[in-house]
């Protein structure tokens, strides 16, 4: 992994289980993913013996849904069964309904609600548990922060500014991720900043995010480790708890 990155907040759990030498930093915002399904899919609890379609096994994305349905008391390697497809094939089966359920990562849920391709089961920026952790994280090489924490405060600060930005100034973010490539429809960024609440990231606790993911993974069956030891080897949230102090919102 990189010296310093955003991820997932669930996988990072998978790379410290697997001995990666990471340590997670901070949080950078909630929500991001929405799980969208037919007419029969109407809650998480109504997954079991539906076709579920993630981009690939160990995505970010399957990791979440494993998290998902382990919290109401599925077992996700052999409640559900999971298909591969990439993004544009999942949303066109979904909408022939030859999948029952797809989870959506911005800008496909603004996608699939504007062509009405489903419904939303589960928004992860307002639902319950979901919204009340981060889903992205900051994470650094455990090597480099040793070395560098000064550089890694800085680099830490510009991420969090920059969230700050797309929070209070959505459309010159949207605007920009346009004009960088990473999105051609205008409309579809500016209602992801819109949608997603950047600029409070001080109001969420990394480290709650941290320990209920690992129940969930532990539920799950995909890690051993407990929270208090992930925790206690895998964080720092020296600097992040210094921004927040520093970066007054």
């Amino acid at each position: 992994m990189g010296r310093l990155i955003r991820h997932f907040a669930a996988p990072l759990l998978l790379h410290l289980e697997a001995g990666d030498p990471i340590v997670i930093l901070g949080g950078l915002h909630i929500g991001c993913f929405e799980l969208f399904g037919t007419n029969e899919v109407r809650s998480i609890r109504d997954l079991k013996g539906k076709t579920v379609a993630v981009p690939a096994l160990d995505s970010s994305r399957y990791v979440f849904l494993a998290s998902m349905v382990a919290y109401v008391g599925l077992d996700p390697r052999k409640d559900i069964n999971f298909v591969t497809h990439p993004g544009p094939e999942s949303i066109r089966l979904l909408s022939e309904g030859k999948i029952d359920a797809y989870l959506g990562f911005p800008p496909e849920p603004q996608e699939m609600r504007d062509k009405q391709i489903g419904h939303v089961v589960v928004n992860s920026t307002v639902d319950r548990p979901w919204s009340q952790y981060f889903c992205c994280m900051l994470t650094g090489n455990r090597e480099f922060v040793r070395k560098h924490p000064v550089a890694t405060k800085h680099v830490l600060r510009a991420i969090l500014k920059a969230a700050d930005v797309c929070g209070t100034a959505p459309e010159q973010a949207a605007r920009l991720i346009v004009e960088q490539g990473f999105t051609p429809r205008y409309d579809y960024a500016l209602q992801t900043m819109q949608e997603i609440p950047y600029n409070r990231w001080r109001e969420y606790n990394p480290e709650d995010t941290v320990r209920f993911y690992a129940l969930r993974l532990h539920e799950a069956g995909m890690i051993t480790s407990s929270p208090q030891k992930i925790i206690a080897q895998g964080t720092n949230w020296r600097f992040f708890n210094e921004l927040k102090k520093e970066m007054k919102g």
